[in-house]
């Protein structure tokens, strides 16, 4: 029996849809969540997100957010979350660099956590476009 789950941002509705699993990062670890799971509210984390339904298996880059999740039911509410496929590899390659300098010259530890911030979510974004381009070339 799958779950209903819907991912949300700001300006869009990401995914609606029927799904066996979801993998998660969460300020407590990775969370995996099946049909009937608990009740649970959580604060999201940057990393990547993957939907399994099926034999198919599909990552997300998360950069934050929230995660309620009900018996039938879950709604995560993402800062950004971008498909593997929408994600721009040399965009976030120069972005990476960018945080890496603006975390290297940072003047106050406002600015350092503000760059450390960009920087995760920039490797995150890498690793699941290099996630869905291998998984292309199988």
């Amino acid at each position: 029996m799958p779950m209903h789950l819907e991912i949300v941002t700001a300006e869009r509705v990401v995914l609606t849809d029927e799904v066996d699993m979801i993998s998660v990062p969460t300020r407590d670890g990775r969370v995996g969540i099946l049909p009937r799971h608990s009740l649970l509210l959580t604060i999201l984390e940057p990393g990547e997100l993957d939907i399994i339904k099926g034999n198919e298996r599909t990552p997300f880059a998360v950069s934050g957010g929230f995660m309620e999740v009900l018996p039938t039911r879950v709604t995560i509410l993402a800062d950004t979350v971008e498909r593997a496929d929408e994600i721009d590899a040399e965009r976030a390659e120069r972005s990476r660099a960018e945080a890496e300098a603006r975390r290297r010259d940072a003047q106050t530890e406002r600015d350092m956590m503000m760059a450390e911030f960009k920087l995760r979510k920039e490797l995150v974004r890498l690793q699941v476009a290099q996630l869905a381009r291998a998984r292309r070339q199988q």
